[in-house]
C-alpha cells in the first residue's frame, strides 16, 4: 500500500504546498503513522484517504510552527499566481489538464532550468518512487554520486523558484522527452529489478505501462509515446514467461512462447507501425521494432538477426551508450557466430559505466563458454555475481559457476 500511495502521496501534496521536501518529509510522516495506528486500529476502508489527510494535517501544523517554510510557501504561492496572471489561457482554449497528478509532476519536474540528467533523476526519485541505488543503476554511476545529482536539483528547484505548475501546451513537447525517460526508467526497474528478493517488480512495471497508455492518449500525435508504450507492451508481453517456479530468471531462448500475452503483443505491433511511419524514428519506436521481431518469431533460431543488428546500428546512432553496445554485440554474436560478438564485447572492456552492470558479464561469460573458453567464463560470471542486486540472479549465476 505505502509504495503503491507513495507517489499519489507526493504529487498532490507537492502540488498543494509548493514544496518538494516538505511533500517528502510529511510523506514519510503519515506512513509512519500509520504503522503506529493500523496495527492497532485496522487498515481504514479508504487508506490512500488516511494517509493524505494525514499528511495534510501534518504539513499545515509545520507551516504553522515553521515561519521559515511559511514564508517559502507564500513566495512560492505569488510565483504560482503571477504565473497564472501571465500564462495564455490554455484551459479557456480547450487544453484540459494532465489526468494524473504525477504525470503532471513529472512535466514540472522536466523544467528547462534544472539539468537533463538532474531532471530526470529528481523525477524518479522523488515521484516515481526508485531508491537512490535503483536511480544510480538506472544512470550506471555510483549511489554517492547520484544522491548529489538529486540534493542539486532540489536545491536549484529552491534556489530558482521554479514553481510547481501544469506546462503550456507549447511546453509539452519540449519537456516530453524527460517525461518519457523517466517512464521508461521506471518499467526498466520493474523488468528487472536492481536489488531485491525479485527478479521482477510488476508493481512498477504495470504502473510504467499505464503511465505510458495515459501520455499516449494525451499526445497521439507524437510518435515516440506510440514508441514507448509499444517498446513496454511488447516486452512487458513475456513477463509470465521470464521466471521459473522458483523465481528464477529464464532466458529469453528458454522461456515457454506459449505464455507469452499476444494481446499485448497484437497490441504493441500496432502500436510500432504508428511509431515508425510519418519521418525519421526515434529511439523508442526502434526499441519497440527489436522487440517486436522477438515476439514475432516462434524461436531464437527463427529470430530475423540480421534485421535486428540493422535496427541496433539505427539506436546507437541515435542514442550512443554502451548499454546498448552490449545488446548489439550480443545481436551480432547471434548472427555471425559467438567469437565475433565477443570481440565487440571486449572492446567495451574499459568503458567505467559497464563495471556494475551484470549483463555485461553475463553476455561475456556466455559467449565465453560458447567458445569452450570455460575458465575465462568463470572469471566473467564471478564479475557478474558480485554485481548482481537480486537474489534469484545471484542463484542463476552460482549454478553457471557450478556447471
Amino acid at each position: 500500500m505505502f509504495r503503491e500511495e507513495r507517489g499519489l502521496l507526493l504529487a498532490s501534496l507537492t502540488r498543494r504546498f509548493g514544496d518538494l521536501d516538505l511533500a517528502e518529509e510529511v510523506t514519510s510522516e503519515a506512513i509512519e503513522a500509520a504503522l503506529r495506528h493500523w496495527p492497532a486500529e485496522g487498515v481504514p476502508a479508504r487508506p490512500g484517504a488516511w494517509l493524505l489527510t494525514t499528511a495534510r494535517r501534518k504539513a499545515v501544523d509545520r507551516l504553522r510552527r515553521d515561519r521559515a517554510y511559511a514564508a517559502r510557501l507564500a513566495v512560492l504561492q505569488a510565483d504560482a499566481e503571477r504565473d497564472d496572471a501571465v500564462a495564455p489561457a490554455a484551459d479557456a482554449a480547450g487544453a484540459g489538464e494532465l489526468p494524473d497528478e504525477r504525470l503532471q509532476l513529472f512535466f514540472t519536474c522536466t523544467h528547462p532550468a534544472l539539468a537533463a540528467e538532474d531532471r530526470t533523476a529528481l523525477t524518479l526519485r522523488c515521484l516515481a518512487g526508485l531508491t537512490t541505488p535503483e536511480v544510480a543503476r538506472a544512470f550506471l554511476v555510483p549511489t554517492a554520486t547520484m544522491a548529489q545529482r538529486i540534493v542539486r536539483a532540489k536545491k536549484k528547484i529552491r534556489e530558482a523558484r521554479i514553481p510547481f505548475r501544469v506546462p503550456g501546451p507549447d511546453e509539452l513537447p519540449e519537456r516530453l522527452p524527460g517525461v518519457l525517460q523517466v517512464v521508461y526508467s521506471v518499467f526498466t526497474e520493474g523488468y528487472a529489478a536492481s536489488s531485491g528478493p525479485r527478479l521482477q517488480r510488476l508493481d512498477l512495471a504495470e504502473e510504467a505501462v499505464r503511465l505510458a497508455r495515459i501520455l499516449h492518449r494525451l499526445l497521439p500525435a507524437e510518435r515516440e509515446t506510440a514508441g514507448l508504450l509499444a517498446l513496454l507492451l511488447l516486452v512487458h508481453a513475456r513477463r509470465d514467461a521470464r521466471t521459473g517456479p522458483e523465481g528464477e530468471p529464464v532466458l529469453l531462448e528458454e522461456q515457454d512462447r506459449g505464455r507469452w500475452d499476444r494481446a499485448m503483443i497484437e497490441e504493441g505491433r500496432d502500436l510500432v507501425v504508428r511509431a515508425l511511419t510519418g519521418g525519421p524514428a526515434g529511439p523508442y519506436g526502434v526499441q519497440a521494432a527489436i522487440a517486436a521481431l522477438h515476439d514475432e518469431a516462434a524461436g531464437v533460431e527463427s529470430t530475423d538477426w540480421a534485421q535486428i543488428v540493422a535496427l541496433y546500428d539505427v539506436l546507437l546512432a541515435l542514442t550512443p551508450s554502451p548499454v546498448v553496445a552490449v545488446n548489439r554485440a550480443v545481436a551480432v554474436a547471434m548472427r555471425d557466430g559467438p567469437g565475433a560478438g565477443l570481440a565487440l564485447l571486449d572492446a567495451l572492456a574499459g568503458e567505467p559505466r559497464l563495471r556494475a552492470y551484470p549483463p555485461y558479464a553475463v553476455a561475456r561469460g556466455d559467449l565465453l563458454t560458447r567458445l569452450g573458453r570455460e575458465g575465462e567464463a568463470a572469471v566473467a560470471y564471478r564479475e557478474a555475481l558480485e554485481a548482481a542486486g537480486t537474489e534469484p540472479e545471484r542463484a542463476a549465476l552460482r549454478r553457471k559457476l557450478g556447471e
